[in-house]
């Protein structure tokens, strides 16, 4: 496993006071492979560029998503992806997508939630968007 991956799992690890390592790992897989399909083009790539390259399948990959998720319904997709739980989904998703808010510099972060529906600042973290 690359330092860069271990970083962002003791991170996720540590944000959603995860037990283990492997809860925080199946966190990002989960949040990251919803938010790739809710993203397209040249900022999908990008924020895929500042992630560890492990992570970048999880955002390009996947196939766009059909319709745009209301920030309930983003949780709800990861839960029903992997968590089940709404709670634990939603534990999942502010960890990793608060970790992605730091990555990611303002003016991506504001791309990315002009892509999301209203509402998906407070998920990232963030009071108001960018």
């Amino acid at each position: 496993m690359n330092s860069q991956l271990e970083t962002l799992l003791d991170s996720v690890t540590e944000r959603g006071r995860y037990a283990r390592r492997r809860e925080a790992a199946r966190a990002v897989d989960s949040v990251l492979d919803v938010l790739g399909a809710h993203l397209v083009g040249d900022d999908r790539r990008d924020l895929a560029r500042l992630l560890p390259p492990e992570c970048v399948p999880l955002l390009t990959v996947g196939e766009p998503a059909s319709e745009p998720l209301t920030p309930r319904g983003f949780v709800e997709a990861v839960a029903a992806r992997d968590h089940g739980d709404f709670d634990e989904a939603r534990r999942a998703v502010t960890a990793v997508l608060g970790i992605v808010a730091e990555v990611a510099d303002d003016a991506l972060l504001r791309r990315i939630l002009t892509q999301l529906p209203p509402g998906h600042a407070g998920l990232f973290g963030r009071t108001e968007p960018v």
